[in-house]
């Protein structure tokens, strides 16, 4: 049935080789209702996951890394399988160009451009040793929005620019 081992494990995988490019193309499940979260700059997603807590959801969350994107080279992906409240100022904060697609009975209904927040608080911690908040502790993590074509953040407390 399978010529190689190969051609077995892709299969079993549900990965589908193609002639020309030799290249595999893997297939993620689709998504009935939830949300999927398009255009994260590759390397970003992982962030994303972090700050958005999905390591909490009961419901499947799927992570593509370096997907093939015509407009950004490569990119991440994340697949929701639920409806969800999302941190928008968060998506925003990572690329404004992050798009969020809500999806319901297999279908997208509604595609979301995130905006830039005008402060950002407890997401990001400051990087500066000699911040307020490195030696008190129970302070918010506070970052205003400086340069909005740039997306620069940076501390209210001592102006070191958010990474």
């Amino acid at each position: 049935m399978y010529s190689t081992k190969a051609g077995m494990a892709h299969d079993m995988l549900g990965l589908k080789k193609t002639s020309k490019k030799k290249e595999v193309i893997m297939i993620i499940g689709n998504i009935i209702k939830g949300l999927v979260i398009d255009h994260i700059p590759a390397g970003k997603g992982m962030d994303l996951y972090k700050y958005l807590n999905l390591d909490e959801l009961e419901c499947e969350v799927a992570f593509i890394k370096n997907a093939s994107s015509s407009k950004l080279g490569k990119k991440d992906i994340l697949k929701i399988n639920e409806l969800i409240d999302v941190n928008y100022e968060i998506l925003a904060f990572v690329d404004p160009k992050i798009t969020v697609n809500v999806i319901e009975d297999g279908k997208r209904v509604k595609k979301i451009h995130p905006e830039l927040p005008d402060t950002i608080k407890n997401v990001i911690k400051c990087k500066n040793p000699r911040c307020i908040t490195s030696i008190e502790q129970e302070l918010e993590q506070n970052f205003k929005l400086s340069d909005k074509e740039k997306g620069i953040y940076r501390c209210i407390y001592c102006d070191t620019k958010a990474e």
